[in-house]
This record gives C-alpha cells, structure tokens and sequence, in this order.
C-alpha cells in the first residue's frame, strides 16, 4: 500500500469511527463526545477517560491509546489488524470503549 493509498484509506477509517461512535452513544443514550483534528480522533466518555484513534502514515498504521493499553493495527486482507494478536480494530475498540464507558457498545464500520 502506497501512503497516498494509506491516507486515503485512514482518513475512510477515521470517519467511520467517529460516525460509529457517535451512533453507538446515541443507541446507548451515554455521553461521548468525539472530537478530530487531522489524523486524531479524540473519543471522551462521560467518566472523562478517553481513547485516542489516530494514523501513522511512515508506519502505514493506525495507533489506538486506550485505559487498556496502545494498539497497532495494519491493513491486510480488507482488514485492519492487531499488529500483536491479529485481532480487528472494530472489534477491539467495541471491548476497549465498552469497558471505558461502563456499558455495552457496539462499534461496527
């Protein structure tokens, strides 16, 4: 993947995670406010912890910070996946904001 290719996909992957969690807050009724600036996305829950999502172009890369620890994920296989467990960032960050915000939510693309 070229990084033209990675940004442009990213930058896909970022608007479909803050649109997501944006709809999971609403379908929950919690507060979560999401807040972006360039390749940062910055997700703070009502507890006021926050996740933050954001790209590693020289990396090809995209980083998440959690309570629960940093995450890396890679594109391949029309996926992006742990770096370490091989897990999808979808999945990951539907357990790390559930656990954040103290209630089930469900991040999907």
């Amino acid at each position: 993947m070229s990084e033209s290719e990675f940004l442009a996909a990213a930058e896909g992957v970022l608007d479909t995670i803050e649109s997501a969690f944006e709809q999971a807050a609403e379908a929950a009724d919690l507060d979560i406010e999401c807040s972006r600036s360039g390749n940062v996305l910055e997700i703070e829950f009502a507890n006021r912890s926050k996740m933050i999502v954001n790209t590693q172009a020289p990396m090809r890369e995209i980083w998440v910070a959690a309570r629960a620890g940093g995450f890396h994920y890679r594109f391949s296989d029309g996926r992006w996946l742990d770096t370490r467990d091989g897990s999808e960032l979808f999945g990951a960050l539907s357990a790390l904001a559930s656990a954040q915000a103290g209630a089930q939510l469900q991040i999907s693309a």
